[in-house]
């Protein structure tokens, strides 16, 4: 892959990689973390700080945002390294849960105070931040929110639910896209910053999907006060800033699936090569053999689908048609790596929170999570049928 990547590249990623090897493995061990068990606030702000002061945080972001301004193919490649390491911070390293990428495209509807109050803590590590759009009953079609932004003089008064909001256990502040003109329809959509220590907020944690991980909660709101100006991009536009670039996270959040799928791939390998029955190991046996062949197809399928997406995006090539095929065919050949994985660690791989079992959910939900299988196909169809 080497041709692919840059001189910058190259030092992020060996940069990232240590940091995962030599502190935050190191970390987990010493805190005693397993995978279902909530980190504290205090230990993940150490570690975007961390990550800041290592120059990784602001990893995704361009260089005008103070980024490396990597390409999109060079961000792929390293986030699938980074979630192949298995690390239980893993996704904290480039602040992808709560950190610069949720907000790095509005950065250009910003006024000097949401700079000030919103932006800056978020670069440098010091707060959290989600991106709250998805409500109970407005999963696929956002353009039925139901949370509303009431005007009160100087104020908004937000009412509503958010369901499923990734990076809100931890956030400090949520981008909600509210209701703001119930007239207008999809364009009486706005997006305001609340911060979620407001009186009135309320981040109910107490589910937990079936990874077993605390990443995402829901935000209740009753008759929450903000200042107007806590609007960004003006009124109205809150869908259009929300949706701007789905097509793009669509295809990054493809890297991570295909790290995680990597990395059980591997791990059947070594287990087949060791795991004796029958007077040897079982990797002698055509049916393991056909497995991991075609998990193996599966993988060079995904990489290479996911680079020539991500080399349109670096084009400036549109990228909807082709966003939507990745997220669509990686989510779920991926998935079937990860099936394989527990068929072959057989006991293990059927052992909750082994390090396959636990892919295997983290995976299936991929294919519901950043917009369905079959969203992913009603996307497609219009578009080639549209061609």
């Amino acid at each position: 892959m080497n041709h692919l990547t840059g001189p910058a590249y190259a030092d992020l990623r060996e940069r990232a990689l240590r940091y995962i090897r030599e502190e935050l493995l190191p970390l987990e061990r010493e805190l005693g973390l397993g995978p279902e068990d909530p980190a504290p606030r205090n230990v993940l702000r150490g570690i975007w700080q961390r990550s800041h002061a290592l120059g990784l945080l602001t990893g995704a972001m361009p260089k005008a945002l103070g980024g490396p301004g990597l390409t999109t193919v060079e961000l792929c490649l390293l986030k699938a390294e980074i979630a192949e390491t298995g690390a239980l911070f893993a996704m904290h390293v480039l602040g992808e849960l709560s950190g610069p990428p949720r907000i790095g495209s509005l950065m250009q509807f910003a006024t000097p105070d949401h700079l000030e109050r919103f932006f800056q803590p978020v670069m440098t590590g010091k707060k959290g931040i989600c991106f709250a759009m998805t409500e109970p009953h407005s999963g696929s079609d956002a353009a039925s929110l139901k949370t509303s932004a009431v005007r009160d003089g100087d104020d908004l008064v937000l009412n509503g639910h958010k369901h499923f909001i990734t990076g809100s256990p931890f956030a400090d502040i949520a981008i909600v896209l509210c209701v703001t003109d119930p007239a207008a329809g999809p364009k009486g959509i706005s997006a305001v910053f609340v911060e979620l220590d407001a009186p009135g907020v309320r981040v109910d944690d107490t589910y937990v999907p079936m990874s077993g991980q605390h990443i995402d909660a829901d935000i209740l709101f009753e008759n929450v006060r903000v200042p107007a100006t806590n609007i960004i991009g003006g009124p109205g536009n809150g869908l259009r800033l929300g949706m701007a670039r789905i097509n793009l996270n669509r295809l990054l959040h493809t890297a991570t699936m295909i790290g995680a799928a990597r990395k059980v791939f591997k791990m059947s390998i070594a287990y087949a090569q060791t795991r004796q029955q029958f007077g040897g190991p079982i990797a002698r046996f055509q049916a393991i053999q056909h497995m991991l062949a075609d998990m193996a197809a599966s993988l060079f399928a995904c990489e290479g689908m996911m680079l020539h997406a991500a080399a349109k995006a670096d084009a400036g090539e549109e990228l909807r048609m082709e966003a939507s095929a990745c997220k669509l065919f990686i989510s779920e050949r991926c998935f079937e790596v990860a099936d394989k994985a527990v068929q072959i660690h057989g006991n293990l791989g059927v052992t909750h929170n082994h390090p396959v079992e636990l892919t295997f959910r983290q995976l299936r939900m991929m294919r519901i999570l950043t917009g369905t299988s079959e969203i992913q196909r009603n996307t497609i169809a219009r578009e080639i049928l549209q061609a």
